[in-house]
């Protein structure tokens, strides 16, 4: 099954980068793009894709706009915001308007596949340099965290450190050895242990609950 991306982002460049990057894949496909938010919007409610990049600063709307747009009148439209910004405000703002991911510019060509990936699947992925800073304040002030409703084995272990790194399912298996299935699959038994809802709580409870201090 292919998934439909549309790519929002005022330089053609960049675009083109993404599409080169994307297309490379034999399960993405890029339909459509545009160079404002507004031709965007447009763009999007005909071509109908399942993810969206976008950047946060356009002319005529801007990606924050562009996403509470989209996440309001479109919700089966998944949002990946991705720009060269990494201001706390924006990735909060982003999130909080409903993207499922934030990514910097900057993050490598596996990081932009993995997150739209992610987005397709119904899940979250924010850049590994933003993830680490973030969490990093999760470690400054670390306070009493749920215990996993059932034992973490020690591979899950292994598995959640790893995401509190900012590795990609792709390098968590070439670390462990493992398939990339078989990480998604202890993602998934992770977040239901833990009670999140993506790899960004699973990074999140590793930090609050000192399990790094413990490698």
């Amino acid at each position: 099954m292919t998934t439909r991306i549309f790519l929002a982002d005022d330089q053609a460049d960049i675009r083109m980068g993404f599409r080169r990057i994307l297309e490379a894949e034999t399960d993405l496909q890029v339909v459509g793009e545009a160079d404002n938010g507004i031709a965007a919007l447009m763009a999007i409610r005909s071509l109908e894709p399942e993810v969206l990049l976008a950047d946060i600063r356009m002319p005529e709307m801007d990606g924050l706009e562009l996403t509470r747009e989209i996440t309001r009148s479109m919700p089966a439209v998944r949002v990946v915001v991705v720009t060269t910004f990494d201001l706390d405000e924006y990735v909060h703002t982003a999130l909080r308007e409903g993207a499922c991911g934030f990514l910097l510019k900057r993050s490598r060509s596996a990081v932009l596949v993995e997150a739209v990936r992610a987005a397709a699947a119904g899940d979250s992925m924010i850049s590994p340099e933003v993830t680490t800073r973030l969490l990093n304040r999760f470690r400054r002030e670390r306070r009493a965290v749920r215990r996993p409703d059932e034992p973490m084995t020690s591979r899950e272990e292994e598995v959640a450190r790893l995401v509190a790194e900012g590795l990609t399912n792709s390098e968590i298996g070439a670390e462990l050895f493992i398939s990339a299935g078989t990480v998604k699959t202890h993602l998934a038994r992770l977040q239901k242990k833990l009670g999140v809802r993506n790899r960004v709580g699973i990074a999140a409870w590793v930090w609050e609950s000192g399990l790094m201090a413990q490698k």
